[in-house]
């Protein structure tokens, strides 16, 4: 195997565990850090990915045949979802979703983990001062 197909079981195999997690440990709120994280390192990838292929290759990759078109249409529908999902929480904190929807839009899953990250570590906050005034 070459490094692009080791590197995609890796994906495959992350991806795997991380939903065996969701299902089994049933997390109830969101973690700033971790979603934080895994922008910084998908963002990291990306200018890696970049800087060896250039921009241009984003649309020959999704443009070149059938199966790319597949493959972009579904992370296009991926992400609006997701936005469509998170949009009322973030609404709930106070967020603008005018730049995030921008950031989105141009970035994808970058812009959407670090939308993520924003509204887990706000919804932190206010869940955190919630309690202390209920204590006091």
């Amino acid at each position: 195997m070459d490094t692009l197909q080791i590197l995609f079981f890796a994906i495959i195999s992350a991806s795997t565990l991380a939903g065996i997690y969701i299902l089994i440990a049933k997390p109830q709120k969101g973690n700033a850090l971790v979603a934080a994280l895994l922008c910084a390192v998908f963002s990291g990838y990306t200018l890696v990915q970049i800087a060896q292929e250039g921009v241009v290759m984003f649309f020959t990759n999704h443009a070149s045949n059938l199966t790319g078109i597949q493959v972009w249409w579904d992370l296009v529908m991926c992400v609006v979802i997701a936005f469509f999902f998170i949009a009322p929480r973030a609404r709930a904190q106070g967020m603008n979703l005018v730049p995030w929807a921008l950031l989105i839009g141009t970035t994808a899953s970058i812009g959407l983990l670090a939308m993520c990250a924003r509204l887990f570590w706000l919804e932190n906050q206010s869940e955190g001062a919630s309690a202390k005034a209920a204590t006091t």
